[in-house]
């Protein structure tokens, strides 16, 4: 299977390692993945400062990068709705560039919908031994819809201990601008959030888009907590190495 890699500003440049894990992953399942140098931010930071305009011209860029891919997978939920509910949008009236952002929207997956809903898999074969909460982003869960594909994904981990998080649907704060533009409000949300994951008692904090992760995360750490944030990729694959380090353990369980 073919499929091209969305990288996504924030892992780009910021997490790459979330990348590194969706490739190893999606290799152990026959995917041949391409990453088109031709592609961009998605426009939502200027989409959500009113800049319509200037946003379609970055719309632009992307569209062209993934016009004959296959399928195109990403680590954002976030990126992945911009593309999903507002390109078509932006080009409703544009005979040209419409039916290739109604294309790229068949076409775009997040990564746990494309391993659970592409691939089939739901479970890897990982093993994580530790006390682990899950925050279901907002794009990723009121927009685009993912709710079990992630938490089935977590079932199959062994070892994995799973706990609720308290409020788990509200929102970190983050937001991309809003965290800018509206600071006060923005830092009392993320202190609600990360006194819920402390509740929680977990060790690990895992999530589906690296911005609110980054958000949460800086929070906790600023606060002397020591809870691990990582993506599900990460996790997954974190976990793949470890179940690979005692196979026979594996094997005979």
């Amino acid at each position: 299977m073919q499929a091209s890699l969305f990288l996504t500003c924030l892992a780009d440049n910021v997490f790459p390692d979330v990348l590194e894990s969706m490739v190893r992953i999606l290799d152990r399942y026959g995917v041949t993945l391409d990453i088109p140098s031709q592609q961009t931010c998605c426009g939502q930071p200027s989409y959500n400062s009113g800049y319509i305009a200037e946003t379609r011209e970055v719309a632009k860029t992307l569209l062209s990068a993934f016009d004959k891919a296959q399928y195109v997978v990403s680590p954002s939920g976030s990126c992945n709705e911009m593309i999903v509910d507002h390109y078509p949008e932006l080009f409703a009236d544009d005979p040209v560039w419409g039916p290739k952002a109604s294309s790229l929207v068949g076409k775009m997956y997040e990564f746990s919908q494309f391993l659970v809903h592409v691939l089939g898999v739901t479970d890897v074969g990982a093993e994580f031994p530790h006390r682990v909460t899950y925050h279901p982003t907002c794009h990723a869960t009121r927009l685009l819809g993912i709710h079990d594909e992630p938490l089935e994904l977590l079932r199959h981990v062994r070892g994995l201990e799973f706990v609720e998080l308290p409020y788990a649907q509200d929102c970190c704060g983050f937001g991309g601008t809003f965290a800018v533009k509206m600071h006060d409000i923005s830092a009392a949300m993320v202190e609600e959030k990360s006194l819920h994951v402390q509740e929680t008692k977990a060790e690990v904090l895992v999530g589906l888009d690296m911005g609110c992760l980054m958000n949460i995360g800086g929070r906790l750490r600023r606060e002397g907590h020591n809870i691990r944030v990582m993506h599900l990729a990460q996790l997954l694959y974190e976990g793949l190495q470890i179940a690979e380090s005692h196979p026979r353990e594996m094997a005979s369980s």
